[in-house]
Protein backbone atom coordinates (compact mmCIF):
# COMPACT_ATOMS: atom_id res chain seq x y z
CA UNK A 1 0.00 0.00 0.00
CA UNK A 2 1.74 3.34 -0.96
CA UNK A 3 2.52 6.21 1.53
CA UNK A 4 -0.48 8.96 1.38
CA UNK A 5 0.77 12.10 0.12
CA UNK A 6 0.29 15.51 1.62
CA UNK A 7 -2.59 17.28 -0.60
CA UNK A 8 -1.28 20.51 -2.33
CA UNK A 9 -2.94 23.28 -0.61
CA UNK A 10 -5.91 25.27 -2.69
CA UNK A 11 -4.55 28.93 -3.90
CA UNK A 12 -6.99 29.32 -6.42
CA UNK A 13 -11.06 30.12 -5.44
CA UNK A 14 -13.35 31.17 -7.77
CA UNK A 15 -17.04 32.65 -7.59
CA UNK A 16 -19.31 32.73 -10.10
CA UNK A 17 -22.64 33.76 -10.76
CA UNK A 18 -25.57 34.68 -13.19
CA UNK A 19 -27.22 37.84 -12.46
CA UNK A 20 -30.38 40.15 -14.45
CA UNK A 21 -29.09 42.65 -17.04
CA UNK A 22 -30.74 45.43 -14.67
CA UNK A 23 -29.38 47.88 -12.77
CA UNK A 24 -30.63 45.69 -9.81
CA UNK A 25 -28.63 42.96 -11.10
CA UNK A 26 -24.97 45.13 -11.15
CA UNK A 27 -25.96 46.66 -7.66
CA UNK A 28 -26.14 42.87 -6.36
CA UNK A 29 -22.92 41.65 -8.28
CA UNK A 30 -20.60 44.20 -7.14
CA UNK A 31 -22.47 43.42 -3.18
CA UNK A 32 -21.72 39.80 -3.84
CA UNK A 33 -18.12 40.68 -4.91
CA UNK A 34 -16.97 42.58 -2.28
CA UNK A 35 -18.45 39.98 0.36
CA UNK A 36 -16.64 36.85 -1.71
CA UNK A 37 -13.05 39.11 -1.11
CA UNK A 38 -14.05 39.82 2.15
CA UNK A 39 -14.51 35.58 2.64
CA UNK A 40 -11.20 35.41 0.62
CA UNK A 41 -9.62 37.44 3.20
CA UNK A 42 -9.47 40.84 1.14
CA UNK A 43 -11.17 42.63 3.90
CA UNK A 44 -13.94 45.17 3.09
CA UNK A 45 -12.58 48.52 2.84
CA UNK A 46 -9.24 47.93 1.94
CA UNK A 47 -7.56 49.00 -0.88
CA UNK A 48 -7.46 45.44 -2.87
CA UNK A 49 -11.11 45.20 -2.08
CA UNK A 50 -11.74 48.38 -2.82
CA UNK A 51 -10.26 48.14 -6.53
CA UNK A 52 -11.34 44.80 -7.55
CA UNK A 53 -15.05 46.11 -5.87
CA UNK A 54 -14.65 49.28 -8.70
CA UNK A 55 -13.58 46.96 -11.69
CA UNK A 56 -16.80 44.60 -10.64
CA UNK A 57 -18.94 47.79 -10.41
CA UNK A 58 -18.01 49.23 -13.69
CA UNK A 59 -18.04 46.36 -15.68
CA UNK A 60 -21.64 44.56 -14.22
CA UNK A 61 -22.67 47.91 -14.78
CA UNK A 62 -21.16 47.79 -19.06
CA UNK A 63 -22.68 44.59 -19.25
CA UNK A 64 -26.24 45.57 -17.75
CA UNK A 65 -26.64 49.09 -19.77
CA UNK A 66 -24.38 48.05 -22.71
CA UNK A 67 -24.32 44.20 -23.13
CA UNK A 68 -28.15 43.36 -22.04
CA UNK A 69 -30.18 41.70 -24.87
CA UNK A 70 -33.99 40.92 -23.41
CA UNK A 71 -34.05 38.03 -21.61
CA UNK A 72 -30.67 37.30 -21.03
CA UNK A 73 -28.70 37.70 -17.90
CA UNK A 74 -24.76 38.66 -17.43
CA UNK A 75 -22.22 36.53 -15.19
CA UNK A 76 -19.56 37.46 -13.28
CA UNK A 77 -16.66 35.42 -12.49
CA UNK A 78 -13.80 36.14 -10.04
CA UNK A 79 -10.47 34.10 -9.66
CA UNK A 80 -8.21 34.91 -6.86
CA UNK A 81 -4.93 33.45 -6.99
CA UNK A 82 -3.34 33.46 -3.50
CA UNK A 83 -0.09 32.08 -4.82
CA UNK A 84 0.25 34.79 -8.00
CA UNK A 85 -1.39 37.60 -5.78
CA UNK A 86 -3.73 38.31 -8.52
CA UNK A 87 -7.97 38.42 -8.76
CA UNK A 88 -9.27 38.30 -12.45
CA UNK A 89 -12.90 39.59 -13.02
CA UNK A 90 -14.93 38.07 -16.16
CA UNK A 91 -17.90 40.03 -16.49
CA UNK A 92 -19.96 37.69 -19.99
CA UNK A 93 -22.91 39.10 -21.97
CA UNK A 94 -24.80 37.86 -24.70
CA UNK A 95 -24.50 41.18 -26.90
CA UNK A 96 -22.58 41.04 -29.75
CA UNK A 97 -20.98 44.65 -29.28
CA UNK A 98 -17.31 45.11 -28.61
CA UNK A 99 -16.09 48.06 -25.83
CA UNK A 100 -14.91 50.91 -27.46
CA UNK A 101 -11.99 51.67 -24.99
CA UNK A 102 -11.33 54.61 -27.29
CA UNK A 103 -14.20 56.44 -27.25
CA UNK A 104 -13.79 59.72 -24.73
CA UNK A 105 -17.27 61.28 -23.45
CA UNK A 106 -17.87 65.06 -23.67
CA UNK A 107 -15.87 66.49 -20.45
CA UNK A 108 -19.89 67.65 -19.67
CA UNK A 109 -20.66 64.13 -19.83
CA UNK A 110 -22.36 61.78 -16.98
CA UNK A 111 -21.23 58.96 -18.11
CA UNK A 112 -18.99 57.17 -20.55
CA UNK A 113 -15.94 56.77 -18.28
CA UNK A 114 -16.12 53.41 -17.37
CA UNK A 115 -13.42 51.63 -18.74
CA UNK A 116 -11.07 54.59 -18.23
CA UNK A 117 -11.53 53.72 -14.35
CA UNK A 118 -10.75 50.05 -15.04
CA UNK A 119 -8.00 51.00 -17.17
CA UNK A 120 -6.46 53.52 -14.34
CA UNK A 121 -6.72 51.09 -11.59
CA UNK A 122 -6.31 47.27 -12.68
CA UNK A 123 -2.72 45.79 -13.99
CA UNK A 124 -4.13 44.53 -17.48
CA UNK A 125 -7.89 44.38 -18.62
CA UNK A 126 -8.95 43.00 -22.14
CA UNK A 127 -11.89 41.24 -24.39
CA UNK A 128 -12.54 37.74 -25.29
CA UNK A 129 -14.66 35.44 -26.87
CA UNK A 130 -17.09 32.91 -25.47
CA UNK A 131 -19.01 29.76 -26.26
CA UNK A 132 -22.18 31.09 -27.29
CA UNK A 133 -23.22 34.26 -28.73
CA UNK A 134 -21.61 37.84 -26.56
CA UNK A 135 -18.20 38.55 -24.90
CA UNK A 136 -16.33 38.62 -21.68
CA UNK A 137 -15.01 41.66 -20.47
CA UNK A 138 -12.21 40.71 -18.32
CA UNK A 139 -9.33 42.67 -15.87
CA UNK A 140 -7.13 41.48 -13.95
CA UNK A 141 -6.01 43.17 -10.07
CA UNK A 142 -2.48 42.30 -8.25
CA UNK A 143 -3.47 42.32 -4.64
CA UNK A 144 -1.52 41.58 -1.26
CA UNK A 145 2.19 41.82 -1.17
CA UNK A 146 2.63 43.15 -4.94
CA UNK A 147 -0.12 46.05 -3.54
CA UNK A 148 -2.61 47.79 -6.07
CA UNK A 149 -2.86 51.16 -7.32
CA UNK A 150 -5.97 52.91 -6.14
Amino acid sequence: MPAPRAQEPVTVSVFAQRFSATRRGARLARRLATHRLDLWDLPYGSPDSDTVTLVVAELAANAALHGSVAGRDFELRLTYDRAAGLVRVEVSDTHPGLPDASARPPEDADGGRGLLLVAAVADRWGVAGRTGPGKTVWAECAVGAQGVRL
